[in-house]
């Protein structure tokens, strides 16, 4: 830790105690804070609807919707009636009664009540007191609001405006300021602040945000405002909660403009963005934490907060959008190869506002930046989504989105580099369609910055997705809080399709989101070609082993013969043992015939694997003792794999060949 963030930390602290004396007089002159103008039916000067880019594109009665718009209309009625009547949907909770009156305070999958004392002071780590932290936290974002606030335009009817005005007066008095879990993380106020801002512009038009319910509303606002302002992430912590704390202050700012300091609010945390997209990113594109979860959330803040400055005419410079559009570019790559995207490092479900019938779909990202940059390409792999793209960029920018000409011609996908970030694709075959072969190969860092708080010990791993289908996978990241050996072991070497050296890690964990050696890893050679290529990766996670062990592992893709073969070279003195572990998606059934040979059927299509003769292989699936044979495909969600373990001692070099057939793609 370097010498200003112990400051930092220190400086942190004393606040904390000049906090905790003064917290009585903050919550009451926090609370004057009323701009002049506020109308007798809240429709003063308050706010800035323009920021939004609801404005006159989106009248109550929603005439001439895109055609698409009717399945959306009949999904987003059923889930706002369910909402009305207190049922949410979050991670493995499903259509989960919330009572008739909501607690704001509660951990619904734990059946407990959190503390509600001074926020520092609470342990959101500690699961015993709090329950999950994520299940706590994941209401209070109010990502639901906004569900209601769209069926509110898309219908008229008041009651989902009502319920809206209704849950944010029972989070105003439930939540006092400095107090509870819903104080604890600036992020979260963040989150919460960017979707009261929407939800408040899309329920404005039906009159129900009195001048008394403003004045109710928007010291909440402030003090969301301040509280995250004055403690932004920083140094060793400035990862992405650094920018969604800034989006969240710039967006609320620019929307609630007439409030005081406003102006001060919106300039830092502009300045911020600015920076961050830039320090926070790769220039191939690759978000530097190496998590594809947090690729998608950190995008989705940058997105946000671009289109608030365009709408009020404070255009950011060009250079935030090149890289934004680079970050699209980067996950096209990744979306062209199949169904799903590699689920490599961290991902907690997080997204910030729901604009579509499943709030961080990917494809909803990438039809918007369609949309932005005009791109067929990205267009093409969205899959006819656009419900987000009408939200955020209006009918003109539906339209637009709808006049990108779709693409002439099978399109072949290719091999690609991203240098920067350390990820390698060989891909062959063409895009959307069934004769793909994909493999993602992690020759990166560990992770961002000090703590590589989310990444994963997967160096040299790899993943395969062929007909579109996900056979070799990454298991995913399924808990942060609940149990430290589930956490562990989802982000843990064995959980990943590399190698093992004598049962140990290649990076060594210290705590929930923190590493100390790390294992460093580095591209040897990459050689694409039309159908393929190979590439060689090397990483040094074993050198502190006894006798020293050097993992190189290259891995060529012949798209001709639709075959992969993935070599590792284990060199290192004295004797040691290593296991080779292969994880299949959720969705294939396997047969062994012997020797290491197993056939796999994914739903599209066989692949062929044979190990190589030297290893003794074994199958689990769906074990808690070892964990082993599980993938997650989301927060709380487990679902029984099979995975597949060849071990083996050797002494000084080995050398062990896999080989993977992926059989002729389906006709049709």
């Amino acid at each position: 830790m370097s010498p200003g963030e112990v400051c930092w930390r220190l400086g942190g602290k004393l606040q904390e105690s000049a906090d905790l004396c003064l917290l009585p007089f903050r919550g009451k002159l926090l609370g004057w804070t009323r701009p002049t103008g506020v109308g007798a039916n809240g429709d003063g000067r308050w706010v800035s609807p323009a920021v939004l880019g609801l404005g006159q594109q989106f009248p109550t009665a929603m005439e001439d919707l895109p055609a698409a718009a009717e399945g959306w209309r009949t999904d987003l009625i059923r889930r706002a009636d369910r909402l009305c009547e207190n049922r949410l949907t979050l991670f493995d909770l499903s259509d989960h009664y919330l009572g008739e009156q909501i607690d704001w305070n509660y951990e619904y999958a734990a059946g407990k009540r959190t503390p509600v004392g001074f926020a520092p002071h609470i342990d959101y780590r500690d699961y015993s007191r709090v329950g999950d932290a994520k299940l706590v936290w994941g209401p209070n974002r109010h990502h639901h609001l906004v569900v209601l606030g769209r069926a509110y335009r898309l219908t008229g009817r008041d009651r989902y405006a009502r319920a809206v005005l209704e849950q944010m007066d029972g989070w105003i008095r439930q939540c006092p300021y400095g107090l509870g879990m819903n104080w604890r993380s600036p992020l979260e106020l963040a989150i919460r602040l960017i979707n009261w801002a929407w939800a408040l512009e899309l329920i404005r038009p039906s009159g129900l945000v009195s001048r008394e319910r403003a004045e109710r509303i928007l010291p909440a606002v402030y003090r969301h405002l301040w509280e995250i302002s004055r403690k932004y992430s920083r140094h060793s912590s400035a990862n992405n909660h650094l920018v969604g704390e800034a989006a969240g202050v710039f967006i609320g700012s620019s929307y609630c403009s007439a409030l005081r300091n406003s102006e001060v609010w919106r300039k830092e945390s502009k300045e911020i963005l600015l920076r961050e997209i830039l320090e926070q990113s790769h220039p191939d594109g690759g978000h530097r934490e190496l998590a594809m979860g947090y690729h998608l959330f950190v995008m989705e803040f940058f997105l946000l907060a671009g289109l608030a400055a365009r709408n009020a005419g404070d255009e950011f410079p060009p250079c935030y959008w090149e890289r934004l559009e680079r970050m699209f570019d980067f996950l096209a790559a990744f979306a062209e190869g199949g169904e799903q995207l590699p689920m490599f490092g961290d991902s907690d479900d997080g997204y910030v506002v729901d604009f579509a019938s499943q709030g961080g779909d990917f494809r909803e990202l990438l039809a918007v930046g369609a949309a932005l940059f005009e791109r067929a390409d990205l267009k093409e792999l969205s899959k006819g989504a656009g419900e987000a793209t009408f939200w955020l960029l209006g009918r003109d920018g539906h339209e637009r989105l709808r006049r990108i000409p779709a693409a002439s011609t099978r399109r072949q996908i290719s091999s690609r580099a991203f240098p920067d970030t350390g990820y390698y694709l060989l891909q062959c075959g063409h895009r959307n369609e069934v004769d793909r072969l994909s493999v993602t190969f992690d020759c990166g860092d560990l992770g961002f910055g000090p703590l590589a708080a989310h990444g994963h010990a997967d160096a040299l791993s790899f993943t395969l997705r062929a007909f579109g289908r996900e056979v070799f996978v990454d298991p995913g990241t399924y808990d942060y809080f609940t149990d430290r050996r589930w956490r562990d072991y989802f982000r843990g070497t064995r959980s990943h399709n590399t190698v093992v050296v004598d049962g140990q890690d290649q990076s060594q964990m210290l705590g929930l989101f923190l590493w100390g050696r790390r294992a460093e890893a580095r591209c040897l050679r990459w050689e694409p070609c039309d159908a393929g290529g190979t590439v060689v990766g090397e990483h040094d996670g074993y050198s502190g082993l006894a006798g020293g062990v050097t993992h190189r592992r290259s891995i060529t893709l012949d798209g001709e013969r639709r075959e992969v073969l993935v070599r590792d070279e284990l060199r290192g003195s004295g004797r040691h043992e290593g296991s080779m572990y292969l994880h299949l998606s959720e969705h294939c059934r396997v047969w062994g015939s012997g020797a290491g040979r197993f056939t796999i059927n994914c739903g599209k299509g066989e692949v062929v694997l044979s190990m190589d003769p030297r290893l003794t292989v074994r199958s689990f699936a769906g074990c808690d003792d070892p964990i082993m044979g599980w993938v997650s495909r989301g927060y709380h969600q487990k679902t029984p794999s099979t995975t597949l373990v060849g071990s083996c001692e050797w002494s000084g070099h080995l050398c062990l060949e896999t080989r993977i057939w992926a059989g002729p793609a389906p006709a049709g």
